[in-house]
């Protein structure tokens, strides 16, 4: 990777804002892996409360509503995501709290929740960070349910080894994830790589107009352009590497 070359938090939170809040989902997944994953831990009763950490414009807040019958509330640090979330919200009839806040700086009781969700977001602050952060918020037996990108292999070419190291550089391997994960406190219930799809058909494909709208609102805008060619790069490197690495969905329960 050229020294020039930037990561996704290089660029302006506005112009990032307005880009990924036109797209369905800001991070790799489907509902099946959504709800696979939620089948993974124990039913969720009417006095449960899950949080779901950069939930963005809500595609599995939503989801986690319609299926629990508990309260859900959707936390990103993007007011401009979470108007998105509440106006779908309101068109569903689904009831939904959110709450502008960093997910390192949450405002919560100490065992007070029963599950962290937290798709594609943990990366913001790394697993090791926000496993720690978390622990004594949940209740005993509470669940962390996340997805993070993860290494499938220990031999990687440099071009793709150079990208993620610029964009996402404590990206680990599964067997160092697991590890950390079990030397944090929880105990690993269950994890599973998401298929090809969750990054091809439902993150890059639909950029393809957002990226031309985007583009429209900002014309001439050097930083705008450069935003999106860096999403070009980057699905770019996952169709030539997408073997190599991908979202791995991690169940973990606090001991």
């Amino acid at each position: 990777m050229k020294n020039d070359d930037k990561n996704i938090h290089d660029f302006d939170f506005n112009l990032i804002c307005d880009y990924f809040s036109s797209t369905e989902r800001q991070g790799p997944g489907s509902t099946a892996a959504t709800l696979d994953a939620l089948h993974k831990i124990e039913p969720i009763s009417p006095s449960s409360t899950i949080v779901d950490l950069g939930c963005g414009t809500g595609a599995s807040t939503l989801l986690l509503a319609e299926q629990c019958n508990c309260k859900v509330m959707g936390i990103d640090l993007f007011e401009q995501f979470l108007v998105k979330l509440r106006h779908k919200a309101a068109a569903k009839g689904i009831a939904i709290d959110t709450l502008v806040c960093s997910m390192d700086n949450l405002p919560f009781a100490p065992a007070s929740i029963d599950v962290i969700w937290c798709e594609g977001a943990i990366y913001n602050i790394g697993i090791e960070r926000g496993l720690s952060l978390w622990h004594h918020l949940l209740k005993d037996g509470g669940y962390v349910v996340f997805s993070d990108a993860t290494w499938l292999t220990n031999s990687l070419p440099r071009e793709v080894a150079n990208f993620w190291e610029e964009a996402y550089p404590a990206m680990g391997n599964l067997e160092q994830n697991l590890a950390l994960i079990k030397s944090l406190g929880y105990e690993v219930i269950d994890h599973f790589t998401l298929d090809s799809k969750c990054w091809t058909d439902n993150f890059y494909k639909p950029q393809h107009k957002a990226q031309v709208e985007f583009l429209a609102r900002h014309p001439n805008n050097p930083t705008a352009q450069e935003l999106v060619a860096n999403q070009q790069r980057e699905a770019d490197i996952y169709n030539k590497y997408g073997s190599l690495y991908g979202y791995v969905f991690y169940i973990v329960r606090k001991q």
